[in-house]
């Protein structure tokens, strides 16, 4: 590795390395260069760092167990606008919005031991003295004398090379009391004088957690000289062990008054501290150089699998600093002897496969669980068997999972896309019956009372009225819960049930196959026909909330705008509820704010598009930074205008830059950077769980894929797009393996076959991909007959005196083909009378919920005696399906 924090020993690399550095004395953070040309000199690991990225700069290899790296206070981990570093902590997650890991940080310190709390004793340190690579980070710290910190990794260790100035009081602090998630309780133990383990139990992430522990054993290179520990604030020299809550910790003390440099190795395991001996044992010989050299040997291994000509180098470097990190995780779970804890709290050994840990399925099944079949089959194979190690010992499939514990973070059922991608993707041979076991009892059934799991709360509802209702009392699990976030669940619900139809169809569960493409229909039963949005509705099946979509109520992060577009199931039906193509387009347009956007792309995606990291609601355009409306772009390749989807694709793709804060929001565990990835190759997978991948113009002249020839047997993908840039970006036609392709996108069949695909651009839009034919297939685009009955009758409550009336109002809420028909009662109690009398209904519905608002007038007659009297609304329809609601009236 030609990282320049590494003891060079050629003497052209090390004037290289002081050219460096001098420069880097008066310039911001780099990204550390070598000469060699290599892939990894164009990776930045800062990117993301700033306005919530929420990524880390620090050293992990590819899927790693490890993730050395500072942290400074913000709750994530590293925020480049902060000035201190706590602690080099072992744990982190790649882009994640809430704390999480920061397991055991780290701090060299000179001096008398003044503060156990890491918030305090941190050090000052700034950009000008910090570079990072992949594998690979240093920093000058200009606290306590002045030391620099180096750090490198294995998968299951974290190497920290430490230059301290001459003392005899040079410190290492291991905190195991404070994390960036909840401590409940450490151990830390002085094992020789060399040796400390620690065991941290901690939990919570967005929200609380059930525990879960991490296991840690630090190796020196050389004995220390003093050491202790301390609890709370109190600091006893000699101690060899400290164990409870709060504040806990050792300090190892050295002598580098000759030798200024001390290296420490920690291994994590999650299984126990032997496991942590075992990693450590494996991997923790050699030498830090080494380590470093491999873990860049690793990374470049795995980023030369793609390789791409043409374009800036600033976009060359934003790619691959994406394709970085899109290979950080998920993690191993397993230590070096396959030992893993699963979620049944045992221990068990993965045979033949690596397990893996920490799932944002929410964010990565939609595009970075394709990317991963596409670049590392085997291991998106062994990922998903760790799903079913989940299901298997734990009774249940997670939806948001770190570690050994489900967090119920992010609503819906994105582990079924996720799946089912593994399956259509031909990754799950053999244990394709017990992943379709698995996914079936996720998707007809809730977890049980007692199990962490939320899983698809809302089917109760679901499975009896086709959606979920918004109903934010509803009891629930620690974490999200779909009742609070409906017409979204109800989406993510229909098009997950739409993806398993075909795993159940190629399985021959013809019945469950009908079944689940039924119910990928279920989209329809929140579209709103007043508003031409979908909409939240109520427990009583009313819809409810502004009529406004960018006002919207119950979308996870997102409004009605933005989530209009999440039917990847079924985009022609979709266009005809909208109201045909020329109506979708124009839709389009205003949420891609289209007439903008070709003036001025780069300046539309960032003033008009994005409104900030966390700027979820009151929204009506495209956000580009958050998962909801991620495929959008790709809808105009199913309206006849495919050039538009490469126009603000190309707008999204000028958000990703050379700089801190060079990323669309919270990368979410490589989501966005995957988005970035597929969209610049030009493929995308348009289809959630389908192996259809859509075309669009790349950003590179070429990019040369090299593929596991295990699942792509002629192991290589060639995409072409001569002369591609920023002016000359509409394809004008597509050669899919040497023949003319008209269609708008290719399958998996034909990237396995190794089918080149070759673009021909120009500065103008063409013909290319404007039939209808030419669109990405559907699952499904046939209405299910649907009959629904719904009924609402508000005030629930109200109050009047004698002589006064009363104006509630019933909405009737009727789904049926064609007309539906019904009829509406009103029956007072007492001497109080309604209009209207019974009134008959009849309502456009073909198979969508019309909803007729009938007002009521109730008057209480003079005279009539003070107290609550019932008024009963009934609605009767053409089935004989009967709903009624009771509204209070309170006469004083």
């Amino acid at each position: 590795m030609r990282s320049l924090g590494l003891r060079l020993k050629s003497p052209l690399v090390a004037v290289f390395a002081a050219a460096f550095f001098t420069s880097a004395l008066t310039s911001t953070a780099h990204a550390a260069p070598s000469p060699g040309g290599q892939l990894t000199d164009l990776v930045n690991p800062f990117i993301g760092t700033q306005n919530e990225g929420n990524t880390y700069p620090g050293a992990a290899v590819p899927f790693g167990m490890v993730q050395l790296s500072p942290d400074t206070g913000h709750d994530t981990g590293y925020d480049y606008d902060q000035t201190t570093i706590r602690g080099f902590s072992a744990v982190h997650l790649s882009g994640v919005g809430c704390g999480i890991g920061g397991d055991l940080p780290v701090l060299p310190t000179t001096g008398d031991i003044s503060s156990t709390d890491y918030a305090k004793y941190a050090a000052s340190y700034s950009h000008a003295q910090e570079q990072a690579s992949p594998g690979y980070y240093r920093v000058g710290l200009s606290s306590y004398g002045g030391i620099t910190a180096e750090l490198t990794a294995s998968t299951h260790t974290g190497w920290q090379r430490y230059t301290f100035p001459a003392t005899t009081k040079a410190n290492v602090l291991l905190n195991s009391g404070q994390a960036l998630h909840s401590v409940s309780s450490s151990t830390v133990t002085v094992l020789d004088n060399r040796t400390v383990a620690t065991t941290i139990t901690g939990h919570g992430f967005c929200q609380d957690t059930r525990p879960y522990t991490v296991y840690t054993v630090t190796r020196f290179d050389r004995p220390f000289t003093d050491h202790g520990t301390w609890s709370g604030g109190t600091v006893t020299d000699g101690s060899d062990s400290s164990s409870g809550g709060g504040l806990r910790g050792a300090y190892l003390r050295f002598d580098t008054t000759s030798q200024r440099t001390v290296t420490a190795t920690t291994a994590i395991s999650y299984v126990s501290v032997d496991g942590a001996r075992r990693n450590l044992a494996q991997e923790g010989r050699g030498t830090f150089d080494g380590t470093a050299r491999a873990a860049q040997q690793s990374w470049e291994h795995w980023l030369e699998r793609v390789r791409v000509q043409g374009g800036s180098e600033e976009r060359r470097r934003t790619f691959y600093s994406s394709l970085y990190r899109a290979l950080l995780s998920p993690n191993t779970g397993s230590d070096v002897d396959g030992s893993y804890t699963g979620w049944d709290g045992r221990v068990h050994k993965a045979d033949g496969f690596t397990y893996y840990q920490n799932w944002s399925l929410w964010d990565v099944y939609r595009t970075q669980a394709q990317l991963l079949s596409l670049l590392a089959p085997a291991q998106m194979r062994d990922m998903a068997l760790s799903l079913l190690k989940v299901n298997d010992q734990g009774g249940w499939l997670p939806k948001w999972a770190y570690a050994t514990v489900e967090t119920n973070i992010m609503t819906g059922d994105p582990v079924t896309p996720f799946l089912v991608n593994a399956y259509n993707q031909g990754l799950l041979a053999g244990h394709e019956q017990e992943a379709y076991q698995a996914l079936k009892k996720n998707a007809d059934s809730v977890p049980p009372a007692g199990s962490p799991y939320e899983g698809r709360g809302g089917n109760p509802r679901y499975l009896v009225d086709g959606y979920v209702p918004l109903d934010p009392n509803a009891p629930h699990k620690p974490g999200d819960f779909d009742y609070d976030h409906g017409p979204s669940a109800t989406l993510e619900y229909a098009l997950s049930d739409a993806a398993l139809s075909t795993m159940a169809h190629r399985l021959g569960h013809e019945a469950d196959a009908r079944r689940y493409l039924a119910r990928g229909q279920n989209y329809r039963n929140i579209f709103d026909q007043r508003t031409g949005f979908f909409r939240a509705r109520d427990p009583q099946g009313v819809f409810t909330g502004p009529a406004d979509p960018k006002k919207s109520v119950g979308f996870h992060e997102g409004t009605a705008w933005q989530y209009l577009w999440l039917v990847p199931q079924d985009i022609p039906g979709l266009t005809k509820l909208i109201g045909g193509a020329v109506a979708t387009n124009k839709r389009l347009d205003s949420f891609f704010a289209y007439p903008q956007l070709l003036k001025d792309p780069a300046g539309t995606a960032r003033n008009i598009w994005v409104n900030g990291p966390y700027t979820y609601y009151n929204q009506d355009k495209y956000n580009p930074d958050n998962e909801p409306d991620i495929l959008a772009p790709y809808t105009y390749l199913s309206t006849g205008q495919p050039w538009k989807s490469t126009d603000v694709v190309h707008a999204a793709l000028t958000l990703f830059t050379n700089s801190p804060d060079g990323l669309t929001g919270n990368d979410d565990l490589g989501t966005m950077s995957s988005w970035q990835v597929l969209s610049a190759i030009g493929i995308f997978p348009v289809t959630s769980g389908v192996d259809t991948w859509a075309l669009s113009t790349p950003v590179f002249d070429r990019v040369d894929l090299t593929l596991d020839q295990h699942y792509y047997p002629r192991g290589h993908l060639t995409i072409t797009a001569p002369g591609t840039s920023d002016s000359k970006r509409y394809i004008q036609s597509v050669r899919v393996g040497g023949r003319a392709r008209s269609a708008t996108y290719v399958t998996t069949g034909d990237l396995r076959a190794g089918r080149d695909i070759a673009f021909t651009v120009g500065s103008k839009p063409s013909a290319w991909g404007t039939k209808p034919t030419d669109a990405p297939p559907t699952i499904e685009s046939r209405p299910v007959a649907q009959h629904h009955l719904a009924l609402g009758l508000t005030p629930p409550t109200a109050t009047t005196s004698a002589g006064g009336t009363v104006t509630l109002t019933a909405d009737a809420v009727l789904t049926d083909p064609g007309t539906a028909t019904g009829t509406l009662t009103v029956t007072p109690g007492g001497p109080l009378t309604a209009d209207p009398a019974p009134r008959g209904l009849s309502l456009r519905s073909d198979n969508l919920p019309a909803t007729a608002e009938v007002p009521v007038r109730v008057t209480v007659p003079a005279g009539t005696a003070p107290g609550t009297y019932q008024v009963v609304a009934r609605v009767r329809d053409g089935q004989g399906a009967t709903v009624a609601r009771t509204a209070t009236i309170t006469v004083t």
